[in-house]
This record gives structure tokens, sequence and C-alpha cells, in this order.
């Protein structure tokens, strides 16, 4: 009896999931070269840049499609921060070690070196990368991406990116272009916070705009019936965490909301609870205070809830804390990294004692930062504790970037 129900239970998940992948709208980049029977691999020794968000529309892992893939020899994994299975904490090094379900052998793109090495790249004819970004450049995805385009053309190796969407759409672009004493690993390019553009959009930017050290040899696969005014949940797609904060594809329209204070560890941003990013609590603030001035404010798409909790770890851990959870209530109104400034803002006039940058540890602000992209920003609001002070200054490269990237669109 308990066989039986073991094999219904297991038909069942197949049919929900065979009836979910009718429902997918797009096909990402794994999908078409499947569909390509793997013609630009095809006889090449194969090194595969992901991490678990690289899999196919039936939730298969690139690695087994490829390791599996009769006219592809596939070996070497290469792990970006987090590491191939996505075990390792935000910031943790990933070592070097083998993979269990292969045993091919896998090399950390964040650890003793960030930019894979001739001995690391040695045998191999091209690198493949297959990762679900989240559409905001202190991700470090794509400064991972950028590094490897270096180190593949500095060794003749051809780079190809299997595309996937960005969760943020293609038409929110925010933030000012990073500056040259601000270039990190949070900040590796010339491009603004939120730059509405696809990792294969991005790579061919790159590489057009000479702003790698040398141009690789860049092949895209594209996606099929992706559109720049898709929000992820449009795709059909299943999502899977990007990283461990990163649960949910709304939690990627969060991350810009709250990402660039939260490098203060002056406020719980919600790591550490159930909602990251989607929330800004402390022990001194009022819930109903904060929430009613925000709400004040009229904020083009956005509600301000008032809140209490008890975080589980990180800021405020363990903590009776009061604040507020954000609501985007429209997306495309939304003006999403604007919030925190506002929410800065709003704590400053209620609570003049707490003002951020008066308050939050000093050794934070350099990271602080290098994710604006400049000192100027916190510079300005430091002064007056007026977002209106900065404005200006964050959107100034907007208009200019959207004209230039408009040229690397893959997609309308």
């Amino acid at each position: 009896m308990k066989t039986i129900k073991l094999i219904l239970l297991n038909t069942l998940c197949f049919l929900s999931l065979s009836a979910h992948a009718q429902k997918i709208k797009i096909r990402t980049g794994i999908e078409v070269l499947k569909e390509q029977k793997f013609k630009c691999l095809e006889g090449k020794r194969v090194g595969l840049i992901t991490n678990p968000t690289g899999v196919d529309n039936n939730l298969k892992s690139t690695i087994d499609i490829l390791h599996e893939a009769p006219n592809v020899q596939l070996v070497a994994l290469f792990g970006p921060e987090h590491g191939v299975r996505g075990d390792v904490h935000a910031g943790d090094k990933v070592d070097n070690s083998a993979d269990a379900s292969t045993g091919l052998p896998v090399y950390s793109l964040y650890g003793k070196t960030r930019k894979a090495t001739p001995d690391m790249l040695k045998g191999i004819d091209v690198l493949v990368y297959d990762i679900q970004d989240i559409g905001c450049r202190s991700f470090t995805y794509i400064s991972t991406m950028g590094l490897a385009m270096e180190a593949a053309a500095e060794n003749n190796i051809e780079f190809v990116v299997l595309d996937r969407p960005n969760p943020v759409g293609g038409l929110k672009i925010e933030g000012n272009l990073v500056e040259d004493n601000y270039i990190s690993f949070v900040s590796q390019f010339k491009i603004p916070y939120l730059y509405g553009l696809t990792c294969g959009e991005l790579a061919l930017m790159l590489n057009g705009e000479k702003m790698l050290n040398k141009q690789c040899k860049l092949h895209i696969v594209k996606m099929k019936k992706w559109k720049r005014d898709m929000d992820y949940s449009q795709t059909g797609l299943q999502w899977i965490p990007s990283s461990p904060h990163i649960p949910h594809p709304h939690s990627a329209i969060f991350y810009p909301v709250s990402g660039i204070l939260g490098e203060l560890g002056y406020l719980s941003i919600g790591v550490g609870y159930t909602i990251p990013f989607q929330m800004f609590a402390a022990s001194w603030i009022k819930a109903d205070e904060l929430a009613g001035k925000l709400n004040q404010l009229n904020l083009p798409g956005v509600t301000f809830r008032p809140m209490h909790l008890k975080p589980f770890y990180s800021v405020g851990k363990g903590e009776h804390l009061q604040g507020v959870q954000v609501h985007i209530t429209n997306f495309r109104k939304a003006a999403l990294s604007d919030i925190q400034f506002y929410v800065m803002q709003e704590i400053a006039t209620l609570y003049p004692e707490h003002k951020v940058f008066e308050q939050a540890d000093k050794g934070r602000f350099d990271m602080f930062d290098k994710v604006s992209g400049s000192k100027e920003i916190r510079e300005r609001f430091s002064k007056n504790n007026r977002w209106e002070d900065v404005r200006d200054y964050w959107y100034k490269d907007v208009e200019a970037f959207r004209k230039l990237s408009k040229q690397y669109y893959l997609y309308k």
C-alpha cells in the first residue's frame, strides 16, 4: 500500500511539474541551448560558472544537463559568492572542492582569487555563465561574470552567457554611475545601481564599451519570448533563491529598497527576520509614528505599514523592535532605491538623536560609499538629512545610460 501511495505521489508531482512547464511563457538560455543541441559547445572542453539558480524550465541543473550532453565535455565548475551549491553565507570565502554529484573540480571565484587563474583555466576551451541575477550592481554575480570575461580574453578562451530575465525588468534604471575611486567587487563597473539589462545584454555592453581590461570572444544564447516590461511572475518560471536572503522573486525588487542603508548595520532591514530587505526597524522607533510620517509623503506606488518584531539573528537579534514594512503597491511607479533615503530623512526628523550618519558605525561608511558608487551620496545627505539634496546627483547619469544601453538590447 505504501509503495502504491509513493508511486501516486511521485506521479502527481511529475504531472504538476509538467503542467507548470506548459505555463512557462519564456525560454531561458539553457532551454535554447538544449534546442540547439549544444552546437556552440560541441566538441569543446567546457568550464561552467553557475550556482543553484542555473536550471532549465523543469528545474534540472545546468551542471547535470551539460554533464550528460553527449557532445559536450564538461571538465570544471566555477563558484561565485555563496558557492556552486549555494550553501555559503554572504561575504564568506568559498573554497575549492570537488562536486559531490559529478566529481568535477570546483574552483572558487570568491576565495583567494575572484578572477579565474591560468591554472584553473588550463585545458578549457570555453567558459559558460549561467546564473540568475537580480538586476542590481551591488549583487556580486555580475562582478564575477565581468572578471571571468577578462580571464577568458587573457587566456584565449571563448565566453558564452546563457541569458536569464532581469527580475526587476528591463525598464527601471536608478542611481549614478560608479566613480573611479569607488570601483569594487560590489560596484565593479561604471553602471547605475539598477541598470535595466539582462546579464547577456550587460555582457555585450561590458565588451562593446571596453569596460573590461580586455575584450573576450563573446556569444550570448538569447532567451525566447522575454520582454523588457515583464516582471518575474509573468515569465512563468519558478524562482530559485539567488542567495540565502533572496528567497523569492519579489526579494529582488526589495533588495534595492534597503540594501544601501543596510550596509551600515544601523537598522534591521529584515535580514535575520522573515522579510529580508522589506522593512526598517530599531528599538528606538515608534512604529505608528514613523509609518504615519512616511505615508504623508505620498510616495508613488509605496505604502508603509507599522510593525513590531524580534529578529532571529543579525541586527537587533532577540530585541523587541518597531518599524515599518514597505509594501510596493505599484511597481512601475515606485522609485525603489529612493525609499531608504526617505526613511533616513524621516528618522532624522522624528529622532534627531539618531541621525544616521551621526550614529552609524563610521567604519561602515566606506562600504556605504562603494555600494553607492560615490561618497557624494553620503556627504550630500549628511548636510541636512534631506533626500532632495541628493536626488539630482543620484539620477544625473540615468538618461545618458539609458540611451547608451539601448544599443545592446536583445529584447523589446
